[in-house]
């Protein structure tokens, strides 16, 4: 829709619509007239810096933020020296809160020089009020917090600091507790023209003891599977051949619809999109993911050879305090079912060490499951109290230096883990997606397997969007150098 919208005739003289997403264009059209006096002032476009922290969910609202604004006329830098800066936030580990704390601070010495220029933060740690209180308190230089559920009002948001409006001299702050509407048809911007992540659905009903997601991205909501069809389908024809199917469980997709559809359904539908031609998603929750998935991993043209299965731990007395709603054995079971239907598959996890009440045995389970499983890849975690969460007030917090201990233990395991399956990659050829070049090294190009390994190999960057056969000749523990096949 984006892409067909005649500026020309949003009359912005009117008051501004209220159905969505047409809104939200009419206080694009407003911030582009804007645009246009701040660049016969200043004899160029202002300047957007978008900072994201975090995962593919809030890399993804990153995009649209960067869509709309191109609509509006923005120019992007990576200088946050710029005339509007937004920081799309994390807040599953304290660490993401303190480091975005900090960031927010340097921001003041560029305001300071600039004082037209515009701050926004938003995404999951706006969702705390603890959070939005200490930037009220301590940060007056931020101008614009919203959270998760309302990135679509961005240009609204915007023209309230562009434009002169009540509230363009104090900080506006439109935090929502939940939101059911999705709204569609808005502007992205894509990193790579060649591979895309496409939401599927928005929220989490889990509510691991441990995890604030659920709280900050609201409960599940599915997107109708036309309406996902039809933007990877333009997706298509603007030449992405690789698309990332995002959701916090996409395993549970399509419960919550009006006309309930499986995951499993919406991927058979996917598959069948001419011109795709690899499919990828992410996340998988374990308690969720279906025989009937899992067969249709097997027998897929296009599906990646790689999933994301999360353990988080691997004692059975822990997952259920986690209210994870798995054992160790179901997983296990899970995991080979993965391995006999799609032998040549990747499995990566996250795992978490540290959690309250973990004993000696409980985390020498987690390092059975690592070795039975036989992990590509882990992503390890020391686990953070969020404020919040049922976990932050249990009993049996593990001393700091146990927890050190363990996770010293815990990347020792993954790293052999990984070695044992490098071994059994290399000499072979792998189709591969070319991303770009390889910045660290002259004439090298880097890409993806469908494994999802990283790949360095001599290449030009007339081989950037194609997917070649490359063969892995050496291996650096989670990325490997090969050769283009034939060479």
């Amino acid at each position: 829709m984006y892409n067909e919208i005649d500026w020309d005739k949003i009359d912005v003289t009117t008051e501004p619509p209220t159905e969505e997403p047409a809104r939200q264009y009419y206080f694009m059209a407003k911030c582009r007239e804007w645009v246009k006096g701040f660049e016969q002032e200043n004899g160029r476009l202002p300047a957007a810096c978008i900072q994201t922290f975090g995962c593919q969910m809030n890399a993804r609202d990153s995009e649209k933020i960067l869509g709309i604004l191109k609509c509006i006329g923005y120019m992007e830098t990576g200088s946050e020296d710029a005339d509007l800066v937004v920081f799309n936030t994390c807040t599953v580990r304290e660490n993401a809160n303190l480091k975005v704390y900090g960031r927010i601070g340097q921001l003041k010495k560029y305001k300071a020089k600039n004082p037209g220029m515009v701050t926004m933060v938003c995404g999951c740690m706006m969702q705390q009020k603890e959070s939005v209180e200490k930037i009220k308190k301590s940060y007056r230089n931020v101008d614009i917090i919203f959270g998760t559920h309302n990135i679509y009002k961005f240009a609204e948001l915007l023209a309230m600091k562009l434009l002169d409006s009540p509230d363009s001299k104090k900080m506006v702050i439109d935090v929502w507790e939940n939101a059911m509407e999705i709204v569609e048809s808005l502007p992205a911007e894509r990193k790579y023209p060649f591979k895309s992540g496409v939401n599927i659905m928005y929220g989490c009903n889990n509510f691991c003891s441990y995890c604030i997601v659920p709280y900050v991205r609201g409960r599940e909501r599915s997107r109708k599977p036309e309406d996902i069809i039809a933007e990877i389908e333009g997706l298509v024809k603007d030449g992405v051949s690789e698309v990332m199917l995002l959701g916090q469980n996409v395993n549970s997709y399509g419960k919550n619809l009006e006309k309930p559809v499986t995951f499993t359904e919406l991927l058979e539908k996917v598959e069948r999109i001419n011109g795709l031609k690899r499919i990828r998603f992410m996340t998988s929750h374990p308690k969720d993911l279906s025989d009937g998935l899992i067969e249709f991993m097997g027998r897929s043209e296009k599906l990646c050879r790689h999933i994301h299965l999360p353990l988080q731990s691997g004692s059975s007395r822990l997952l259920k305090i986690m209210n994870r709603h798995y054992t160790k054995e179901d997983y296990l079971l899970l995991v080979d079912k993965i391995k006999k239907a799609v032998p040549d598959i990747a499995i990566t996890t996250d795992i978490i060490t540290g959690f309250p009440g973990e004993t000696e045995e409980d985390f020498n389970e987690t390092l059975d499951v690592i070795e039975k499983a036989c992990y590509d890849n882990a992503f390890t975690f020391i686990y953070s109290k969020r404020t919040g969460t049922p976990a932050a007030s249990m009993d049996g917090q593990v001393p700091e230096d146990v927890v050190k201990e363990r996770f010293n233990r815990l990347l020792e395991a993954v790293h052999r883990s990984t070695a044992r399956k490098a071994a059994q990659y290399l000499g072979k050829t792998y189709d591969v997606l070319v991303e770009e070049v390889n910045a660290q090294e002259e004439g090298y190009v880097t890409g993806r397997t469908g494994q999802n390994y990283l790949v360095h190999f001599k290449g030009s960057k007339n081989l950037i969007g194609r997917i070649v056969p490359v063969r892995l000749c050496e291996s650096r523990g989670f990325y490997y150098y090969g050769e283009l096949a034939g060479d």
